[in-house]
């Protein structure tokens, strides 16, 4: 096309983009306006989330599927032919060697690096009871980071069932490697910890934080519906509104020790909740948007990190379209992410997504999600 055509030669260019059946992203407008540039922008940052992903390795320390849990299980050879993850089990005797060769002068050095960064409770300061407990922790932490730094691991997963020769369940450890942009999934979910490292991988540059989640409980009070998301231990301080206390509290899961957990609140705002979960013959993403709000009180006896959200456009109907299209249990939690960005990056993988929003409509979600059973079984 001559120059300055872009009105004819984009239009064959489509055409030929969908002759061809490609998944494209199709941006309009002039090349200068900032809103032609945001989605360019947004697009680059799914661009690099797939790069990231066809070399994306997840070290999964236990390597089982805990409980027998459905929806945190799928097909491992599948998820490295379309996205390229590369899935390792690992006996925790392994992690346990490691564990073994950390230093007390290494130990000394990252309690000290907790001590500066965090509020820690009494017990756990040197010469408190649960002080013992923290330095566990540290060398849990300095093994993993030496574990997954050897084997250029950009995830990795824990299961509370497999603990043999470990202290204590790694907490502490996972919520800060996941705020350095490690992946992370509890009871040996390989997929969400896929996604919170591809999550991290688009958040570089901007504020807020990701993290592995789930909804914990519900606050069901007419007009004031809200979800609280939280997990055992393991949520990232990378999505917390200020500084976070370092704290142990009994967890009678496991069958080890209490281990230490930093806890707090995250920072109010537009969020959103990514999934994928295997339908059998393919993946499907569901994109969750959120809006983030200060809890209306204090939760002293709360011994977990959480998010206070409500799904749009309510509780009642954003929890119902997640159950409708399959939503596992665990999600990967992104402050800076947007839905849009999540969808660019399914339509590269050639996932099929689902996104839930402001506009859900549950009648026409469920056309929605059999016409794609329909359209994935054709090949379209």
């Amino acid at each position: 096309m001559n120059l300055n055509q872009s009105a004819h030669g984009d239009r064959e260019y489509g055409f030929i983009g969908a002759r061809l059946r490609m998944n494209r992203k199709i941006v309009v407008g002039h090349w200068q306006d900032d809103d032609v540039l945001e989605e360019l922008a947004g697009w680059s940052r799914a661009a690099l989330a797939m790069a990231e992903s066809r070399n994306l390795k997840i070290a999964r320390f236990g390597g089982m599927n805990m409980r027998e849990v459905a929806v945190t299980g799928g097909d491992r050879v599948e998820a490295q032919i379309q996205l390229g993850w590369s899935i390792n089990g690992y006996g925790v005797g392994d992690l346990v060697a490691c564990i073994a060769e950390v230093s007390d002068a290494d130990v000394d050095k990252l309690v000290k690096e907790y001590e500066a960064t965090y509020a820690l409770a009494a017990t756990l300061k040197k010469g408190g009871e649960k002080h013992a407990s923290l330095r566990d922790a540290a060398r849990q932490e300095i093994a993993m980071r030496a574990f997954l730094e050897a084997g250029k691991f950009g995830a990795f997963t824990t299961t509370f069932e497999d603990l043999h020769g470990l202290n204590q369940l790694p907490g502490l450890a996972c919520q800060r490697l996941m705020a350095e942009g490690y992946g992370f999934g509890a009871e040996g979910d390989w997929k969400t910890a896929a996604l919170v490292r591809l999550g991290n991988v688009m958040t570089a540059g901007r504020p807020g934080g990701v993290s592995f989640i789930e909804d914990y409980t519900y606050h069901l009070v007419k007009g004031q519906e809200r979800v609280l998301g939280a997990h055992m231990l393991e949520v990232s301080p990378s999505i917390a509104d200020g500084k976070p206390s370092l704290e142990v509290h009994a967890l009678g899961i496991g069958g080890k020790a209490d281990p230490p957990r930093l806890v707090f609140s995250a920072r109010p705002g537009p969020a959103v909740n990514t999934t994928l979960v295997d339908m059998g013959g393919r993946m499907r993403m569901i994109v969750a948007e959120l809006d983030v709000v200060k809890p209306d009180h204090p939760m002293p006896k709360l011994p977990t990190a959480r998010a206070v959200w409500i799904p749009r456009p309510n509780l009642k109907l954003g929890c119902q379209g997640w159950i409708e299209a399959g939503g596992a249990h665990h999600a990967a939690f992104c402050q800076a992410v947007t839905a849009g960005e999540w969808e660019d990056f399914a339509g590269i993988a050639g996932l099929e997504v689902v996104r839930l929003g402001a506009d859900l409509n549950l009648h026409a979600l469920r056309n929605e999600l059999r016409w794609n059973d329909a359209a994935f079984k054709l090949g379209l």
